[in-house]
């Protein structure tokens, strides 16, 4: 294909996409999920629904790759970039072409889910578990007792089996209990990722975790009557488990979201609230492990060597940008001239300032300093807990994007001259959703990031310990 130059913004107008709306209008299938979408498609080997898109940016937890929507492109459609572009800016409409993901096999049909050959005993799993992992024993019994735990006869893998309401295996996974060389964790061929390996029990208490092995740390250290609460792994980050869980147990009404205490963990823990919130569930928690997982904190506690857990960069510079927001008096004659400065100038934390400080103005309905300097401080603490750091993924020019679009709104709204109190909240908040952009924006420059290209990813490592924002 011939070499076709774009100008930097038409390559950033391509990037920042609505995908949602760009894949909707070609006919794919988006289920909504909290704050984004799922992507659901099929190919050779099944339907999957491992893209979660929000906005330009998306990632595929199946492959964990992610970023903007030329990548989308480039990844799920397999375009070369010059197409991806003409694509996105709807330059060259076309029918989609084949999908990339999966097409090594497109032939292939569904293979109907078999559970392994058992092994006539345990040893080589019970010997895993307890000296590797330092599970229970007694709880390892349990579950190999339920059949939900088994070794297999080919590999001596770990088998971890995931149940219906009739108690038919519908799901399974296999973890190596080898300690030499690469451990691995797969999926079962066939299996139902609407059930996964857990624990009913009678109280109305639902633990969930992205792992077996989690799972199985996390009762060990809990021990005590543990068998009266419910417990279920995930397999991952994906939520229709859990759903299926709930949909099955009605008694089940407060939930516990024990994922990992990484960038992962975090994200996930953040994403499965709103689609339990959605769902009808308001007494959800964050039950944060001390280090990596709850099989670091079950490592650390019998001396063995464990992986510790890392701030979560991003999180945490924006939650330290916000505590550092001071107060403003608003002046309303003066504010959008000061909010054009700051944002011509570069000056985001004083955008934010001022947005925030203006918010809070029109939100006061205009009773007075002491009123305003309350609500300045209710709206900042509202900055952090409202953060949901799965939606602030992607390239810094989203991220600009994102501001360019909430200071027009802003400047629109505040031409208006004759307010009604409604106009006025209306403008609270919009200034709230400036000062909010500006505030991640301004955590993303104090990262301190390189510049990347369309073809790169966009992840932090680290975690963060969101149990002050469950409980």
């Amino acid at each position: 294909m011939r070499f076709i130059p774009f100008t930097e913004e038409e390559k950033i107008a391509a990037n920042t996409t609505d995908l949602v709306q760009f894949l909707q209008m070609r006919g794919e299938r988006l289920e909504r999920a909290g704050r984004e979408y799922k992507l659901i498609y099929q190919d050779g080997a099944g339907k999957h629904d491992s893209i979660m898109i929000h906005g330009s940016t998306w990632y595929d937890h199946k492959n964990q790759v992610g970023g903007g929507a030329i990548k989308f492109m480039q990844h799920y459609y397999g375009m070369e970039f010059v197409t991806a572009v003409q694509e996105l800016l709807g330059t060259s409409i076309s029918k989609c072409p084949q999908r990339s993901i999966d097409v090594s096999s497109p032939k292939r049909e569904k293979k109907a889910f078999e559970l392994p050959k058992p092994n006539k005993d345990m040893h080589r799993v019970f010997a895993y578990l307890i000296k590797q992992r330092f599970i229970d024993p007694d709880v390892i019994a349990h579950f190999a007792k339920a059949k939900t735990l088994y070794e297999d006869k080919e590999h001596h893998n770990a088998v971890f089996v995931g149940l219906d309401e009739n108690g038919v295996p519908k799901q399974a996974s296999k973890r190596s209990t080898s300690t030499y060389g690469k451990t691995f964790r797969i999926t079962i061929e066939g299996s139902d990722t609407e059930y996964s390996f857990a624990h009913f029990g009678e109280s109305n208490k639902l633990f969930v975790f992205e792992a077996p092995i989690d799972m199985l740390s996390f009762i060990t250290l809990h021990k005590q009557n543990w068998q009266k609460h419910s417990y279920i792994a995930m397999n991952g980050v994906y939520e229709s488990a859990v759903l299926k869980a709930l949909e099955t147990h009605k008694d089940l009404d407060r939930i516990y979201l024990c994922t990992d205490n990484d960038e992962g963990g975090i994200d996930a823990a953040y994403r499965l609230k709103d689609i339990l919130n959605e769902s009808g569930y308001k007494d959800i928690y964050r039950v944060t492990p001390e280090h990596k997982d709850f099989n670091e904190d079950l490592k650390a506690k019998h001396g063995a060597e464990f992986i510790r857990a890392e701030p979560y960069k991003r999180m945490t510079a924006v939650m330290q940008t916000a505590d550092e927001l001071k107060f403003y008096r608003c002046v309303p004659e003066r504010l959008l001239s000061r909010l054009h400065a700051t944002a011509k100038n570069e000056q985001y934390e004083y955008l934010a300032e001022y947005a925030l400080a203006g918010s809070a103005f029109f939100a006061s309905d205009h009773r007075g300093e002491e009123a305003e300097r309350t609500m300045f401080e209710k709206l900042r603490s509202k900055l952090k807990t409202g953060y949901k750091p799965y939606t602030d993924k992607g390239f810094r020019h989203n991220r600009m994007a994102d501001l360019d679009r909430c200071f027009n709104d802003v400047s629109r709204n505040y031409c208006q001259r004759a307010r009604t109190r409604e106009q006025e909240i209306n403008t609270a908040e919009k200034l709230f959703r400036l000062a909010e952009s500006a505030v991640r924006l301004a955590a993303d420059i104090s990262l301190s990031e390189p510049e990347v290209s369309e073809s790169e990813e966009c992840q932090d490592e680290g975690s963060y310990d969101l149990s002050s924002g469950y409980g």
